[in-house]
């Protein structure tokens, strides 16, 4: 059984007494939303009449791996050498023996870190307007952490389009989009640069910004060394921006990015091979979706949270998509008329999770637990999405098994394995156009907002 509020705050008090060398007393603790796959925890640290307000991050399941937390400290401390904004390490392990998992605890930054506050209200405005080229600054000084300073980053995997065929190949659910990613990304492979210290995860959502700009630069578990076009790369990965135009996490342009990163570096990087990253992790953004919704399919971890994050694999293919040039065409809207009162009478299976959803929305997401309130949002957004399904699914699977057969196939699984194979063209018109269609059909379900950001 994992540690309560209660067992970590007594974990806490015993392993920072140790570490700060007097009596600590340990107040406000609280577990943040944050984290799908980590828990994010804040709390305040009494010394005497000294208050210091700390951040915890816990992870679990092992999170990255034996030396994880350990990359992370030294790559933090690596960071701050260099001039990166980066929040102070208090304490670290890679094991559980003093908190009960791996974990990590740094200061606590002052700022926000919520994007859909960052890119929206006024009291950031400012910041934003030079954020794009301020965080090309910020990447290049990363890039600039000598190798040789985080020993611990040579357990890390680099990531090459080997590595991401091997997670998708790892998942075993093939996918025509992913299919035709891949071979997108093998025949547009750009040429190698010199290999650098990768954050691995930059990105709006992982940054403490405030009214003057970048505060500091947050989670840095997926560090590893490779090409630093990659960080450039996710940066402009769609689902950062939030639902705004500029491609830059929201802020700005990716000229701006990059003119801000030669300012440091002394060279721009080249634009196709940072758009090649774009879709790079992208994909690998839609494989990480679906290996999470598997830990709760298998019953490692059940959490509405990563079953909720199963269906937005489909909004990491339309991004794909788009990236390669395939808009969306309209979402087509019929619906599937059912005979819901014929034999279970009123109410109705839509009805009935509509007073569920209405419970969870009025009542659980109103809980002073912030944590509970967050996760009775997800559950909520999870039962429209079952509403949605039962309202247009039947439509959909007969357009899909007409689209499926006119190109000689029962399934999407058989069409991914044939753009494998090669018996069927990955940039094939019909192929592209049929797995659009059903990308489309499955977005109209699980996000139909997305559609339209």
């Amino acid at each position: 059984m994992e540690p309560g509020t209660d067992d970590i705050g007594l974990r806490l008090t015993e392993r920072l007494t140790t570490v700060l060398g007097q009596p600590v007393r340990i107040e406000q603790l609280q577990r943040l939303t944050a984290g799908a796959n980590s828990e994010t925890w804040s709390f305040e640290a009494h010394r005497g009449a000294d208050v210091e307000r700390m951040v915890l991050r816990r992870q679990p399941g092992g999170g990255h791996g034996p030396m994880g937390m350990t990359r992370e400290a030294e790559a933090i401390a690596a960071a701050h050498a260099a001039g990166v904004p980066v929040p102070r390490v208090v304490d670290y392990a890679d094991d559980g023996e003093a908190l009960g998992a791996p974990y990590l605890i740094a200061d606590h930054i002052d700022g926000e870190t919520i994007p859909r506050k960052i890119l929206r209200d006024n009291r950031y405005a400012d910041a934003r307007t030079s954020m794009a080229s301020e965080l090309g600054r910020t990447l290049a000084g990363i890039h600039s952490i000598p190798l040789g300073s985080v020993p611990a980053l040579r357990s890390a995997p680099t990531a090459d389009l080997d590595h991401l065929r091997t997670l998708y190949l790892d998942l075993d659910t093939p996918s025509a989009v992913t299919e035709i990613a891949l071979a997108w990304l093998a025949a547009h492979q750009p040429e190698p640069v010199g290999e650098a210290v990768v954050h691995g995860d930059f990105r709006n959502g992982n940054l403490i910004v405030d009214e003057g700009g970048l505060a500091a630069v947050l989670d840095w578990e997926l560090t590893h060394i490779g090409d630093p076009r990659e960080d450039l790369g996710w940066l402009l990965v769609k689902c950062w921006r939030f639902g705004t135009e500029p491609e830059v996490g929201g802020f700005g342009s990716i000229d701006e990015l990059l003119d801000g990163y030669a300012e440091i570096s002394g060279s721009r990087p080249d634009t196709d091979a940072v758009r090649w990253w774009q879709i790079y992790r992208t994909a690998w953004w839609g494989i990480g979706c679906a290996q999470m919704a598997q830990r709760h399919l298998s019953g490692e971890v059940r959490s509405v949270e990563l079953a909720a994050i199963g269906r937005r694999v489909c909004e990491q293919e339309h991004d794909l998509l788009l990236a390669l040039g395939h808009p969306a065409d309209p979402a087509p809207t019929e619906l599937t008329e059912l005979p819901w009162t014929e034999l279970h009478g009123r109410p109705t299976t839509p009805e009935l999770l509509g007073a569920v959803t209405e419970f969870l929305r009025a009542s659980v997401m109103t809980a002073s637990d912030p944590a509970l309130a967050f996760q009775a949002r997800v559950a909520a957004n999870v039962l429209d999405i079952v509403e949605r399904e039962l309202t247009y699914g039947g439509v959909q699977q007969q357009r899909r098994r007409s689209r499926l057969s006119d190109l000689g196939f029962d399934t999407e699984a058989e069409l991914a394995l044939a753009i494998r194979s090669g018996s069927i063209g990955a940039d094939d018109p019909a192929v592209v156009a049929a797995t659009r269609a059903a990308v489309t059909d499955r977005l109209m379900v699980a996000n139909p907002r997305y559609l339209n950001t």
